[in-house]
């Protein structure tokens, strides 16, 4: 017996569609933002679950490729999904939490510290729905006293 579409798998289907991007990351302490464009495909896998497929060009030249899986567990109330990238050896595991007040999801994933020590640090992604047509991505990472500093933000306009 198939689910039923909730309210939040409707959320995650406003996605669908072709966008492209325009954002800034902090690649390394003391150098500039690193200013990227691209482009993203998303497209429904039945009503549940959402697929991205991201293009853009890298630090120091070539191309990077990423994909996003993300649904909604109803038995667990969480959105969960994945992200991988031609870039990185890291499969990301999202949890993430909605706000409506903010029309935010915050996705939460452990991966590679960045300080190159071996270690693993707390991320998040958060998706802010701007309005159909825009939302805005943001990237960043807790520290060992739990603060949390934006390290990468993209605006995602549809085509």
């Amino acid at each position: 017996m198939m689910p039923e579409p909730t309210p939040q798998h409707r959320w995650l289907l406003q996605l669908v569609g072709n966008w492209t991007f325009e954002g800034d990351a902090d690649i390394a302490p003391g150098e500039p933002p690193f200013h990227s464009t691209g482009t993203q495909t998303v497209r429904a896998l039945g009503d549940l679950w959402i697929l991205a497929e991201g293009e853009s060009e890298m630090p120091g030249g070539g191309l990077g490729r990423t994909i996003i899986t993300l649904g909604y567990d109803s038995a667990q109330g969480r959105y969960l999904g994945t992200f991988v990238g031609s870039m990185m050896t890291h499969l990301w595991n999202y949890d993430g939490a909605f706000d409506d007040a903010s029309q935010t999801l915050t996705l939460t994933a452990e991966g590679p510290a960045m300080d190159d020590n071996g270690g693993t640090a707390t991320y998040q992604d958060i998706i802010e729905l701007k309005s159909p047509d825009h939302y805005v991505f943001r990237a960043r990472v807790r520290d060992a006293d739990g603060n949390w500093t934006q390290f990468m933000k993209a605006d995602y306009r549809r085509k």
